[in-house]
């Protein structure tokens, strides 16, 4: 299918037919009734600006972990992924703890009273923060809140009953440990490409607008020179096996794949347990799904890095951004059950938002990736479209993240390339809202154009979404 310009597509499938949720995308001018988002704190304060931000010795590292002792058994198992960070940086690292399940304010008030306490000496103030725990653990909201002052990462390990898989921690440290220490032979990783190849309008817009582009231009800076890649590769893959196979290889890589997460059936998940097991899994057709399952157990980018562009492919939030407005129209009924059977994939009242089970799994096993840059909530075409042409590639949003990955930079560092434009976006969306205000005290008509305000409205939640899996 064709993506079309005056379409909104969404990278989910249902768990049923593992087709797209909603093929036809939604009409462009629907999210002119989007509400208007909270304020966010755009300011940014790096410690150091004008060191090396890979130097811990100036940076420093920190960990987060929840109150009580399912934390204190959290930190137990990571202890030697601690001690290197703390050889790294020449001095111990600070532990935060946090109670469950903090919400936006009080996730606000830690950076403010916490975060960023008087009391601690701005040389010993951490950039790199790594979250320990689910997101009912240490919320999404504090990972979001503390986006815009420092690098934070966060590996979670669950079981099939959802409780904390200490082993699975364990196993991430001492990978990571493993890799720091020993290095790999090879010295520098290839760049990989996926696009499912199912046809529909979001992957296929995903394959035009950002995979295409990417490789074009990844192989002309690879060929003058530029870019420190071992390769530039596309990966042409039908199958589970033929994914598993062409990210297989050896030599450590840094892979961009574009494809639909697995959302819940047409009428929901049965039980909690299936969601925390499926949800956000890779969905390369109707009947090949790379899940946690399957993934186990298979050299899948071995001390790489993997960027993972999915609906729910980090996990799911407790409360979605889009909640609001995506009810609004499916009350109108004017887009068929499709958008019902979006709502069935974002949490009900009640349930826990979760890590998706997928990217625990590559973290967990000694032959995955080091860190995974994914979604944790409905991931939309915005990233890497314009938002006055729908159809004109915005590549660079994403390409950059990658490009940083392969120069050997930090996870963190690579994410905060893909904030800077949604920092940007949030920016230009609060100036729609003051330009409207000011209007109105001045007793002016309203200058704004409400399709551009929609489209950074989309834009901007789009790009907010993406979190850093791993540390």
């Amino acid at each position: 299918m064709i993506p079309r310009e005056d379409r909104l597509d969404l990278l989910l499938a249902d768990a049923d037919e593992r087709r797209p949720v909603l093929d036809e995308g939604l009409p462009d001018d629907t999210a002119q009734r989007a509400p208007r988002p909270r304020k966010a704190r755009d300011a940014n304060h790096w410690r150091r600006t004008d060191a090396d931000r890979n130097d811990l010795t100036l940076q420093r590292w920190a960990v987060i972990a929840p109150e009580g002792r399912e934390g204190d058994r959290m930190l137990e198992a990571i202890q030697p992924l601690v001690a290197l960070r703390e050889a790294e940086q020449g001095s111990p690292a600070r532990v935060y703890r946090v109670p469950h399940g903090m919400d936006a304010k009080r996730s606000a008030d830690f950076r403010r009273d916490i975060y960023w306490s008087e009391e601690v000496a701005e040389e010993d103030r951490p950039l790199y923060l790594m979250m320990l725990g689910d997101l009912h653990h240490t919320s999404v909201e504090l990972q979001h809140a503390l986006a815009n002052d420092a690098l934070a990462g966060r590996v979670h390990f669950a079981d099939g009953a959802g409780e904390t898989d200490l082993a699975g921690y364990a196993a991430y440290a001492e990978k990571v440990v493993r890799y720091a220490q020993r290095g790999t032979p090879e010295a520098s990783p290839e760049l990989l490409f996926y696009a499912a190849p199912d046809g529909s309008a979001a992957t296929v817009a995903g394959k035009l607008r950002l995979v295409g582009p990417s490789v074009a231009t990844s192989m002309e800076a690879h060929a003058r020179g530029k870019l420190p890649a071992a390769a530039v590769r596309e990966i042409s893959a039908g199958s589970v096996d033929d994914l598993l196979a062409g990210g297989g290889g050896a030599r450590p890589s840094v892979l961009l794949s574009v494809s639909h997460g697995l959302g819940a059936p047409r009428r929901g998940w049965r039980r909690e347990e299936d969601a925390w097991r499926r949800q956000g899994a890779l969905v390369i057709a109707h009947d090949e799904i790379l899940d946690a399952e399957r993934l186990r157990g298979q050299a899948f980018l071995p001390g790489g890095m993997w960027f993972y562009l999915a609906c729910l492919g980090a996990g799911t939030p407790a409360e979605s951004v889009y909640h609001a407005w995506l009810s609004q129209l499916a009350q109108e009924d004017r887009y068929g059950g499709s958008l019902k059977a979006v709502l069935h994939s974002l949490p009900a009242s009640g349930n826990r938002p979760f890590v998706a089970a997928l990217p625990q799994a590559a973290l967990a096993n000694p032959a995955g990736p080091l860190a995974v840059i994914g979604h944790v909530d409905l991931a939309w075409t915005y990233g890497f479209s314009g938002t006055r042409s729908l159809s004109e590639s915005k590549k660079s949003r994403i390409y950059r993240p990658l490009e940083v990955l392969v120069r050997g930079s930090r996870a963190g560092i690579a994410l905060e390339a893909l904030m800077e434009f949604y920092r940007g976006a949030n920016d230009d969306l609060a100036q729609s809202y003051q330009r409207e205000a000011d209007a109105r005290v001045a007793g002016r008509a309203d200058p704004t154009d409400r399709a551009d305000r929609a489209h950074l409205w989309m834009l901007r939640n789009d790009l907010r979404g993406y979190v850093l899996l791993g540390d």
